[in-house]
């Protein structure tokens, strides 16, 4: 389990895919600290174990399913990632639940600045988009952020200084591709609501128990 508030930039050493998996070789240095073998590491949001380590950094295994869900099969040595190892159960909780689990990816339409922070509008699907809320949690890239404005096909956070020194977030330009992690609080009561993509309950085998009668019945 991760927050989404970043500890460093590290940046792409190599990248070895042999089809749509392989490994990634990432040079880091604060997140090395305390880090051993079979760790969790969030690299631009996708939880990746740590299978090698060296002084300036550490490779991780990466798979089909990731490649497929993020960006990261578009990753490029050189390029900066970021950066968080996971959340100790003595650490402060910082951002919000973040599991490391890409639900998709969306594409950068465009930052514009605002006073000392700047706009940033995010495309994406539908089947993303319909669990991000106003004011609600996003993860873009594993940077955990208020979600400011919703539209059709799109939604927006406004970055403050601090977060676009410390992430990657505003080095992107218009057609860049980022990750997303929905709220996985909405994912679960999505589930248990048995709701569709479409926001209508569903029917057959996957009808959830739980529904709005129910909670009116229940008075919630």
């Amino acid at each position: 389990m991760f927050t989404g508030i970043i500890e460093e930039l590290g940046q792409i050493r190599q990248i070895a895919l042999q089809g749509s998996s392989g490994q990634i070789v990432i040079r880091a240095k604060k997140v090395l600290e305390g880090t051993q073998l079979g760790d969790s590491i969030a690299v631009n949001g996708i939880c990746l174990t740590v299978v090698s380590l060296q002084e300036d950094g550490f490779t991780a295994d990466v798979m089909a399913e990731t490649i497929r869900r993020s960006s990261l099969g578009h990753g490029r040595p050189g390029e900066l990632v970021n950066l968080e190892r996971a959340m100790p159960a003595t650490g402060r909780f910082g951002g919000h639940l973040v599991s490391g689990h890409i639900d998709g990816t969306g594409k950068i339409r465009s930052c514009r600045r605002e006073e000392n922070a700047v706009w940033v509008t995010v495309e994406t699907e539908p089947e993303i988009l319909r669990l991000i809320v106003e004011k609600g949690s996003i993860a873009i890239d594993g940077i955990s952020l208020t979600v400011a404005a919703v539209g059709e096909g799109w939604f927006q956070v406004s970055i403050i200084p601090h977060t676009g020194e410390e992430t990657t977030l505003l080095k992107k330009r218009p057609g860049d591709q980022v990750n997303l992690e929905n709220d996985i609080i909405g994912k679960y009561v999505e589930r248990l609501l048995g709701l569709s993509g479409t926001g209508r309950e569903e029917t057959g085998n996957r009808k959830g128990s739980l529904t709005m009668e129910f909670l009116k019945e229940c008075g919630i």
